[in-house]
């Protein structure tokens, strides 16, 4: 039976790779596979899935406003499809992961799905979100924060390396631009602090400045 699957992780925990290994494992036994990623992130090239450890191959892009239902039925009018694999699914938008979810159900091919979960700022991607929702089956693929422990956040720097607070939640970067942290540390670095009780501060940022 076909599902939608969401394989999920923060930068850097080579998510990529594990998708072209994947692909790889069902050519490799004659199945034909279909790639897609985001047009937004061209990192790689338009148009290519690829790792940091030097492999990649050549997908088709999705950006905001396709109809993916309608992509992959056509997709299959032209041959059989065994699996289809979505990179950088964060950047989905809930209706496409809808779409995903549809022709799982109704033209019976599975869907994988790998992307970030959470932004720099700690909150759910909207395509993300809706991939936690939707998904029949959730997979962390893991990395590790400089502490050793496993790293679940990430932060922004700014050219002089300094964890960013706000901003847009869609920048495209990535070793120079994105840590991966554990949220411990991901705290420290964005400055975060517990509330106080006095006088009810609601405030999440405290800042650690003492020139502010």
């Amino acid at each position: 039976m076909a599902k939608l699957y969401f394989n999920f992780s923060t930068m850097n925990a080579g998510k990529s790779t594990v998708l072209l290994q994947a692909s790889h494992n069902y050519r490799e036994r004659g199945m034909q596979t279909y790639l897609l990623t985001a047009q937004v992130d061209g990192r790689a090239g338009h148009g290519r899935v690829a790792s940091r450890i030097g492999i990649g191959e050549a997908a088709d892009t999705f950006a905001p406003g396709d109809n993916l239902f309608d992509r992959l039925a056509k997709r299959l009018d032209q041959g059989a499809v065994a699996c289809v694999f979505i990179d950088e699914a964060q950047f989905l938008e809930p209706e496409q992961v809808w779409d995903l979810a549809r022709a799982v159900d109704d033209l019976g091919v599975p869907v994988m799905c790998y992307g970030l979960r959470v932004d720099f700022r700690g909150e759910l991607f909207p395509g993300s979100a809706t991939l936690l929702a939707l998904a029949d089956e959730l997979r962390e693929v893991r990395t590790i924060c400089h502490c050793g422990r496993k790293a679940t956040m990430v932060v922004r720097k700014d050219a002089a390396g300094r964890a960013l607070r706000d901003g847009a939640q869609v920048q495209i970067g990535g070793n120079e631009t994105y840590l991966s942290l554990c949220r411990r540390h991901w705290r420290e670095a964005v400055g975060d602090r517990p509330r106080s009780a006095v006088g009810g501060d609601q405030t999440r940022w405290i800042s650690t400045d003492p020139t502010e």
